[in-house]
């Protein structure tokens, strides 16, 4: 090799670890801000929080976890939290010496999609206009807006409590001035005989399996890559479960389609659909990127129904 070549060879050869560099630097300098702007997020409205409320005052000291010290806190839910991508979570205790302590959890979840789903992993109780789409349990006031899901809970349930729990759900919420939108994938369901509370949005096996068993292994390849929303359907007095994971692309929704079809319904036709154990129906159809799975259902004719009514991913 020439000198000329080899000068060439040695500048085409730094530019390429220059551009690698810049690269990395640039990844590395776009997680720190990310980072930074989360606790940013969360320490802004901490700020802003009431130090008391109807009598209860905060203790002087707050906890601030992340997705590893989060197991120290919550052990039994802590994996929950993280398969919605949990950033960070602040919780403060107010006291009343003439009542139970009130625990305040803030999840900062990221975004608002994912405050959503971990809001929708739980939506019993009774309706209540606080923040986004609030619920109360006896004891507990929950709900989501932007990108924060808010837990509130009393040690033990009285009168006086209840009204500070309510109170302060109010107070926090009004600190948080954006509203969160709700996933995309959500539009795809069909409308009629839809059950709105059953909805559980999620990008995580582990959380489907909690509310519908599929299998120890992850067949439909949900991912963090993935979307995908369970929900209930009650039509002409018959019920059904469907689900809908939208993939990143179509060559992904075929693979989990065979995957699904072998594994969980090796019986089915070629339609996709097949008889259960239980005597229920079970199908499943593809739409370009979108996967449709009726998990089960009272008939064929209301899986069939529910499947032909999903509406088509933009693609």
């Amino acid at each position: 090799m020439d000198f000329k070549a080899f000068m060439k060879n040695f500048h085409f050869a730094t530019a390429r670890i220059s551009h690698c560099l810049a690269v990395l630097t640039l990844s590395i300098c776009t997680v720190i801000m990310t980072q930074t702007a989360d606790a940013d997020s969360l320490k802004k409205l901490r700020a802003r929080l009431p130090g008391q409320i109807s009598g209860w005052k905060a203790e002087p000291e707050d906890r601030i976890f992340d997705p590893t010290t989060i197991f120290s806190y919550i052990n039994g839910a802590a994996e929950v939290y993280k398969a919605y991508n949990m950033r960070h979570c602040l919780s403060r205790r107010y006291i009343n010496p003439n009542g139970p302590p009130i625990i305040l959890d803030i999840f900062d979840m990221g975004s608002s999609e994912d405050a959503y789903g971990v809001f929708t992993h739980d939506t019993d109780g009774e309706v209540m206009d606080v923040g986004q789409d609030a619920r109360y349990r006896p004891g507990w006031l929950s709900f989501w807006k932007h990108r924060f899901f808010v837990s509130i809970f009393m040690e033990e349930e009285t009168t006086a409590a209840e009204k500070a729990v309510k109170e302060l759900g109010r107070a926090v919420a009004a600190q948080i001035p954006t509203k969160g939108s709700r996933p995309s994938i959500l539009l795809l369901l069909p409308q009629e005989g839809l059950e709105s509370e059953s909805i559980h949005y999620m990008h995580h096996p582990i959380v489907l399996n909690y509310h519908f068993y599929l299998a120890d292994e992850n067949i439909l390849n949900i991912s963090s890559r993935t979307d995908a929303v369970l929900a209930s359907y009650h039509r002409e007095g018959q019920k059904a479960l469907l689900l809908l994971v939208l993939y990143p692309k179509t060559e992904n929704a075929v693979k989990s389609l065979t995957g699904f079809l072998k594994h969980y319904l090796p019986d089915a036709d070629k339609t996709g659909a097949a008889l259960l154990e239980n005597g229920k129906c079970a199908a499943v159809r593809l739409k370009n990127r979108l996967l449709a799975v009726v998990l089960e259902a009272d008939s064929r004719e209301l899986a069939e129904s529910l499947l032909k009514s999903v509406k088509h991913n933009p693609d």
